[in-house]
Parts: structure tokens; C-alpha cells; sequence
């Protein structure tokens, strides 16, 4: 740890507030880099060079003021961080009068100090923590060795199985988004701590990337506790927050080559726009997630949906595409569609039958029936 200028400058703010005297922050090199008297500043002080190199306090009278060159009578005591001396506080005055604050100036400066490299800290763990998370994301060339060496000094566990999920932030009405609330985002996700690796990676700047550890289950993952922690995070953001959340989770795949698959298939899921719910798990969506991409080849699109534009043509009420539609999310379950529905059996069998009408497609067709449900998947 080094003091520099900034640093000096707080020290000499706060102490200044405690006593009437002026304040000297000088650095190792003897170079004063703080000071009540700007004018001092960049002159080299003789008698905190004293200081340094005998590791002791230093008081100056005016006689030895004299003798010496950049210094004042006062009392110059050495600032420790980790035992060691990084630099000197002084204070202006008569030895006997100041040196009753000498103890309290020191006590200041080193709080203050210890505060800086502590926050110097959490910025230097929370870039590289990004910066891991974005390496892992992006999958290609990975450096094995050197990614689990960076994770090493963050004291985190790359052999852990992890996911990858994205946290989608939405200001609340009348408000704008801003890096402040996913600042508070990534706060949530890393408090209370599980090891969470959590950046800011998003080229929109509206979404957080977490690698969250999850239980391993005769290779199965623990879907239902992942649930439980969404679940709680969005109960978090919903008390106390101006902004709400969506989350996707992607599925799991070994290895540190694999976060780069589990954030794809993240992303995919969170772009497919394929479902209302706020917390969408991949495998739950995986074919409408893998198929949502066909909106982007249009001719493709525009056959495969083909049936549904000549069923809605004769439905004005959107009646039989909904029964449709809820056929399919009952895994085209008779008895569940019609109790979904409140509707008797004889009318949903009218409903079926009157839509392999107007699509000219037979539901007990296999390859009618796939293609009615991919249409119903990619409708809009």
C-alpha cells in the first residue's frame, strides 16, 4: 500500500476537523503530498525523512526547525499499514501544545488508510471477478491453469459444478435504468455469500451474469433448490426495490468448458420470449428455446406456421387456437385439457376436430401433430 495523493488529501480533511492545527501528510520518500498549507505541497520535509528511517516519533522546535530544510516546529509521527511505514503525519505547532493530538492524527491516518486499501481491494476482486466471468462465458482457447489461478486469489472453487444464469433488469415505471440498480443486483446475488461469480457483461448494460455452484444428483443438478433461491431473490428485489427482475438458468455441463454451453443456453432462454414467468429454466423450454430461432429465417417461419394463419382465419375469437394451445401445454392430455378449460369432453373432441378442419392436419397424425405443436410454439 502507498500513499498518494488523494489519500493525504482525506487525511488532512479529517483531521483538520478534529484539531485547530494544520496537518502534513508526507510519503515515503519524504515528499509532501498533503497539506492545511498548499503551499507545502511538493516540498521534501527533513524531519519526517527522521521519521521514516528511525521508525520514531519526531518532534521539532524551532531551533531545529531552523536547521532543517521544508519543516516547521510540530511533531511528526510514522503512519503504519501492515507494520510497515508507508509515510508520515506531522502537525504544526509547539511540540508541548500538539503533541497531545499526535496519537489521534496517527490513529485517523492509519483508519484511513486501512480503509483505502480495503476498498482498492474489493475493486481489484470485483474486476477480476468480471473479468473471470466473461473468460468463462466466452468459452473459446480457455487457459485452464491460468483461470483457476485467478480464481485461487479470489478464494474461489472452480472445481465446484456450477451454471450459468442471467439476471434481466427492468426499472419500474416513469424510472430509467441505471448501473447503480445493477450494482444493487449484483449485491443481492453475492449476498449472503455463495460463492457466487457474478459480472456485468452485458453489451446492453441490462443484465448480470451469475455462475452459481449447484448440488450434483446421480447427474442431476438440484433444479428445485436453484427454484427456491430465484424464488427468494425475487421476493428480495420486489421489498425494497425500484426495478424488477427476470431470470433464465441455463442447463448444466461439465467441465470449465461448459459455462461457456450453460451461458448460451442462458441467453437463449431468456431471448426466446417464449413463456410469462419471471424465472424460466432451460431444460423446461429446451425445444422452443433451440427452435425459437426460426423467427429469423422468414420463409421457414412463414411455412411452418402456415397452419395456424388458416385456423385463425375462421376463428375470429381466437377460440379454437387457445384450446389448442392448451391441449399441447396438458401434454395433449384429454381429460386435463377439458378440466383446464371448464368444457365437456364431447366439446373439446368438436373443438379438435373442427381444427384438423380448418388446418387440414390430422392431431393423431404424428407428424401433424409435431408440426402443429412447433407452430404453436413459434406463434406470435
Amino acid at each position: 500500500m502507498q500513499l498518494n495523493a488523494t489519500i493525504a488529501r482525506q487525511i488532512v480533511e479529517r483531521t483538520m476537523k478534529i484539531i485547530r492545527y494544520s496537518v502534513n501528510v508526507m510519503d515515503e520518500q519524504g515528499r509532501i503530498i498533503g497539506s492545511g498549507d498548499p503551499a507545502r505541497i511538493n516540498q521534501r520535509h527533513e524531519g519526517a525523512i527522521l521519521a521514516i528511517n528511525d521508525n520514531r516519533v519526531v518532534e521539532i522546535d524551532q531551533a531545529t526547525a531552523n536547521q532543517l530544510k521544508g519543516v516547521k516546529p510540530g511533531i511528526n509521527l510514522p503512519i503504519l499499514f501492515h507494520h510497515k511505514v508507508i509515510g508520515v503525519i506531522g502537525i504544526s505547532g509547539i511540540p508541548d501544545e500538539v503533541k497531545k493530538y499526535a496519537e489521534l492524527v496517527k490513529m485517523t491516518a492509519e483508519l484511513i488508510v486501512e480503509q483505502a486499501a480495503l476498498m482498492a481491494q474489493i475493486q481489484w476482486d470485483k474486476r477480476h471477478r468480471e473479468e473471470l466471468v466473461l473468460q468463462l462465458i466466452k468459452g473459446s482457447e480457455l487457459n485452464e491453469s491460468q483461470l483457476t489461478a485467478m480464481a485461487e486469489r479470489l478464494n474461489l472453487d472452480l472445481a465446484q459444478p456450477r451454471i450459468a444464469a442471467i439476471v434481466k433488469v427492468f426499472p419500474t415505471k416513469g424510472l430509467q435504468l441505471s448501473l447503480e440498480h445493477l450494482q444493487q443486483v449484483v449485491h443481492l446475488l453475492e449476498h449472503p455469500e455463495r460463492d457466487n461469480l457474478v459480472g456485468i457483461v452485458s453489451v446492453s448494460l441490462n443484465e448480470v451474469v451469475v455462475l452459481k455452484p449447484i448440488t450434483l444428483d446421480s447427474d442431476d443438478w438440484s433444479k428445485q433448490a436453484e427454484l427456491q433461491r430465484a424464488k427468494k431473490l425475487m421476493k428480495r428485489v420486489a421489498q425494497d426495490h425500484d426495478f424488477t427482475i427476470k431470470i433464465a438458468l441455463g442447463g448444466y455441463f461439465p467441465t470449465l468448458q461448459g459455462l461457456a454451453k450453460s451461458y448460451l443456453t442462458a441467453q437463449a432462454t431468456m431471448d426466446a420470449d417464449i413463456a410469462d414467468n419471471n424465472i424460466l429454466f432451460y431444460q423446461d423450454y429446451m425445444l422452443p428455446v433451440l427452435l425459437s430461432g426460426l423467427k429469423n429465417d422468414p420463409w421457414r417461419h412463414e411455412q411452418l406456421c402456415a397452419p395456424l394463419q388458416k385456423l385463425q382465419a375462421n376463428d375470429p375469437r381466437g377460440v379454437l387456437l387457445k384450446t389448442l394451445k392448451t391441449f399441447f401445454v396438458q401434454n395433449c392430455d384429454l381429460a386435463q385439457t377439458c378440466q383446464q378449460l371448464h368444457i365437456h369432453r364431447n366439446t373439446l373432441r368438436y373443438r379438435l376436430e373442427k381444427i384438423e378442419q380448418e388446418t387440414s392436419l390430422n392431431i393423431n397424425n404424428i407428424q401433424d401433430k409435431t408440426r402443429l405443436y412447433l407452430a404453436v410454439l413459434n406463434h406470435s
